[in-house]
């Protein structure tokens, strides 16, 4: 305990030394924190993005259902399902769907598309589709009217306008015939090319009345509340409705985003390894300037007969102390600038900001607010300090209290 004593009294003799070492370890926490707040907070935003424009977090279809993507492959609308699905405290929100293809005519022209049948409310909740509408008006809370929402290059292709009238000709369930007019109410713009060229939308059910498929769904799409818990959740929900369903992640359903964004997080590995490396620079030359500041005080003590092993746990516990107070101190103090950047995105202009905005995204980088930042990039600095903490007990085995003591 009187070790422990003395080197709380030996950090604050020379209160400068011991307010630069914290300070490397403080600000080295801060880097570190605000860098993987941010990194984390990009892919979070990205991921969000993409799955609110079509997908969802989680889907559930009929066993089957990915591998064959057509009617007969669908299920009853099943509200037992439903119930059972929202009983799992991490999903928010559930979307019934109704997916197939169509042929679309206006006059002369003819162009094929994707129909979905959405139920308004759902969709609104889950992909915000309502905030996509550039043009004309959103479907009502329960509509049954014979109106359509139109992707707004389908209806390029199409040279639609809002309340124009469309043809729809398909195959309904069982083979049936399928033809409907429906009346345009609005032009909704997503960011993928390829959603933009094709999507169709109807009310769910005057979609089903289209496609003769009364409480007939293909999809369910569910809302969660946190994305970390994505896999786990997929499990639980499998489990929960039986092996007569298939529980799809957005990962398993875009698995070329997911390995874009893997790939994208191996190169921010390695610009985090090269911030590391500066941060325990940072780190051994304040420890390099303490050494050599106090290199006649370490020979005098071993020359009037202290033991080293004693001078060397004294020392240890300064560089602890040192250390987990500057942790602490930059976890702390990072907490408001993470908390600003995550209130106050960075925003970017010019070009790059442009081709954000055009497919979709928001041209900003925010911040992440997870507390597991905060706690593993303390952890990690604290042990880098700790373990470049070894080169001042190396110098004391190796000091000469003779050569130490020479001006």
């Amino acid at each position: 305990m009187w070790l422990l004593k003395l080197a709380w009294k030996n950090l604050w003799r020379n209160r400068s030394r011991t307010i630069v070492t914290q300070s490397a370890v403080f600000f080295a926490v801060l880097l570190s924190v605000t860098t993987n707040s941010l990194q984390d907070g990009v892919f979070d935003h990205f991921i969000r993005n993409m799955v609110s424009f079509y997908s969802g977090y989680i889907q559930v279809h009929k066993a089957g259902y990915w591998d064959q993507q057509i009617l007969d492959n669908g299920f009853e609308q099943n509200t037992g399902v439903e119930n059972t699905i929202t009983r799992h405290p991490e999903v928010v929100s559930v979307a019934s769907r109704i997916e197939s293809y169509a042929l679309a005519s206006v006059e002369e022209i003819t162009k094929g598309c994707m129909v979905v049948g959405v139920d308004p409310q759902g969709e609104k909740a889950i992909t915000q589709l309502h905030a996509k509408v550039i043009s004309g008006d959103y479907f009502e809370l329960d509509d049954h009217r014979p109106v359509a929402l139109l992707s707004e290059g389908l209806a390029k292709r199409l040279k639609l306008q809002v309340h124009d009238t469309i043809i729809l000709i398909s195959q309904g369930y069982h083979g049936a015939m399928a033809a409907g007019k429906y009346r345009v109410i609005g032009l909704v713009r997503f960011g993928s090319p390829e959603l933009n060229e094709q999507l169709l939308y109807l009310p769910l059910s005057v979609a089903q009345e289209f496609f003769s498929a009364e409480y007939l769904v293909t999809s369910k799409v569910l809302s969660i509340r946190s994305d970390k818990k994505l896999e786990r959740i997929a499990q639980e929900v499998q489990q929960a409705i039986g092996e007569g369903y298939e529980v799809m992640t957005w990962k398993e359903m875009m698995p070329e985003v997911d390995q874009h964004i893997k790939t994208d997080k191996g190169s921010m590995y390695i610009i985090s390894g090269i911030l590391y490396l500066l941060i325990g620079f940072g780190i051994f030359g304040t420890l390099l300037m303490l050494m050599a500041e106090r290199k006649y005080e370490l020979g005098m003590l071993i020359a009037i007969g202290m033991k080293k092993q004693k001078l060397v746990v004294v020392l240890l516990m300064e560089s602890v102390l040192n250390v987990v107070v500057g942790c602490l101190a930059g976890m702390l103090g990072s907490v408001p600038v993470v908390w600003y950047l995550y209130v106050h995105p960075i925003r970017f202009g010019g070009e790059l900001a442009d081709v954000y905005s055009r497919f979709g995204f928001e041209p900003v980088f925010p911040a992440s607010t997870d507390v597991w930042i905060f706690i593993t990039q303390g952890i990690i600095v604290l042990i880098m300090g700790f373990v470049l903490s070894l080169y001042p007990m190396i110098t004391i085995w190796r000091l000469d209290a003779v050569t130490a003591m020479k001006k």
